[in-house]
Parts: C-alpha cells; structure tokens; sequence
C-alpha cells in the first residue's frame, strides 16, 4: 500500500540468497572492505600550476573541428559591447509611447534590435514599454517581432484615416 511520502513496494520473493564469509576468512574480509574504502577516498585528480603559461595550452589550435563549431555559434549571437559612458539614458515614458507609435505607422512589424537602434532607449526600459503596447509575435511569417495590440492598432488608423 502507498504511504503518502514513504516508498514501498509489493511482491513475492522466491528466491532469496543471503551470503556470509566464512568464520575463518572474516579477517581477511574485513580487510578488504578496509582497502576498498581507502582506495575510493583516493583522490586521483591533481590540480597543477603552469609556470609562464599565457593560455596557450587552452586555445584550441586552427582547423581542429570542435573550433569550427564553436565559432558559429558565436558568430550567431553576437554580444553588443557598448562603452559605460555612451549608456542609453531613459526618455519620458510618455514621449518614447508617441515614437513607438510613430515607429508602428511605418512599419507594422519591429524585432526588438531594431527598436532599441531607432530609439536609442535601454533595452529593459523599453521591453517593459512594449509589454504594454505591443504583441510579441512567437510563430508565424513575423516571427520574433512585436506588433501593435488591436487596440491601438484602430486607434492609429482611425487618426490616420481622419486626418486626410
């Protein structure tokens, strides 16, 4: 039966097959229980200080295939590296909403790159900014942008529509 938290299992034993050593040999056996555990708290690893190494036994060598793999997949993500004094610094939220949707009228699909080029904003100030405005395109032919909510969607399109 199951005991909540407990483990347990039911069956029926037809064989069972208990050993002991022998009167005489249980020295000799204590024994090697003794050297088997002494043997497994060796430890085999050494750690080892190289003298006047500049990471050259680290690199991997050209034209070795795990290289080939690697740097595709660091040619795939590319880390921006921005200077600390060039920092993006935070626009109004309102004002940064009004080029959003600038943005939008232009063009109705924007990954998030594009956006955080074109407006020149941090890139967390203003994924929380299209977390309100925008759809997060997952599948599809636009996949990986973000498109406008339907409601501001007909809003813009309405203004658009009346101002002519």
């Amino acid at each position: 039966p199951f005991v909540a938290g407990k483990l347990s299992c039911e069956g029926k034993v037809e064989h069972k097959f208990d050993m002991e050593p022998h009167k005489d040999n249980l020295l000799n056996y204590a024994k090697l229980c003794r050297e088997r555990t002494q043997k497994s708290m060796v430890k085999t690893r050494k750690v080892q200080v190289l003298d006047n190494d500049h990471g050259m036994s680290m690199r991997p060598m050209p034209g070795m295939v795990g290289l080939i793999s690697s740097s595709s997949k660091e040619k795939r993500k590319p880390t921006p590296t921005k200077p600390s004094d060039v920092k993006r610094t935070r626009r109004d939220r309102r004002e940064l909403e009004n080029i959003i949707f600038k943005l939008f009228e232009k063009q109705p699909n924007w990954a998030l790159k594009a956006l955080v080029q074109e407006t020149d904003q941090p890139e967390q100030f203003l994924k929380e900014i299209l977390n309100d405005l925008c759809m997060y395109n997952k599948r599809g032919p636009n996949q990986g942008t973000h498109e406008l909510k339907p409601e501001y969607k007909k809003s813009s399109e309405d203004a658009a529509g009346a101002a002519p």
